[in-house]
């Protein structure tokens, strides 16, 4: 290699370490995990409770929960390190069931946390959304009950967050906003079908979850 006069290599490669740390400490990973088996989830092997079932469908497979003891615990947290994000999930939730119930939980070996919610009613259900952080001790629940769903139907949902501002959306259309200081998560672990000190268990089914290292805008969010 040829280097300018004056140049050593000692000085080109001081040069480029800064860069590579910078890109080591801000990843931004694009995971998808599809939910077709039940021991395995987006790669890593899943702690199961309870007897989550795979069913095949038109549209695919997904893993069913049955509301009241189901679940699946994954060791790793996609969210780890990010300044900004977007959450995206395909539920199908079933017309019968608790009424408050908490179909994914992202917590951080800190205790913040990140929780994707339904509640429902004999008209539909209406999408929650939770942030909390431990080191800024800030949080923001984002719900309105008014806002009602279909149940029996796959839907995606998805949370955004960027900039001290996260939003939710159902099926690529806007619903709520509001201001949360959020800092990166560390890592930790995620529950799917059940919160992760096992209450307010999910009825209905899960297909696929994706994970974004950025927010994404509403037309690039799924839809059905």
């Amino acid at each position: 290699m040829n280097l300018p006069q004056g140049t050593c290599l000692a000085t080109l490669v001081l040069s480029i370490l800064p860069v590579m740390n910078a890109a080591d400490q801000h990843p931004t990973p694009d995971s998808v995990w599809t939910l077709d088996q039940i021991g395995s989830v987006g790669g890593h092997t899943a702690a199961i409770l309870g007897e989550p079932s795979v069913a095949t469908e038109p549209d695919g497979k997904a893993v069913f929960f049955n509301g009241v003891s189901d679940g699946l615990f994954v060791q790793v947290n996609p969210l780890a390190g990010l300044a900004q994000f977007t959450v995206e999930a395909l539920i199908k939730p079933a017309s019968v069931g608790p009424a408050e119930q908490r179909f994914l939980h992202v917590q951080d070996d800190t205790g913040s946390r990140l929780l994707m919610e339904i509640r429902l009613t004999d008209a539909g259900w209406a999408l929650d959304t939770f942030l909390r952080s431990e080191k800024t001790g800030s949080e923001r629940p984002l719900l309105d009950r008014t806002k009602l769903h279909p149940a029996e139907r796959w839907t995606w949902v998805a949370l955004v967050y960027a900039n001290g501002h996260m939003t939710h959306y159902v099926d690529g259309v806007k619903e709520l906003e509001g201001a949360v200081a959020f800092a990166p998560m560390a890592g930790g672990q995620i529950s799917l079908g059940v919160r992760q000190n096992k209450v307010y268990w999910f009825k209905g089914g899960i297909r696929e979850v994706r994970f974004h290292g950025e927010a994404l805008s509403p037309d690039a969010l799924q839809h059905r």
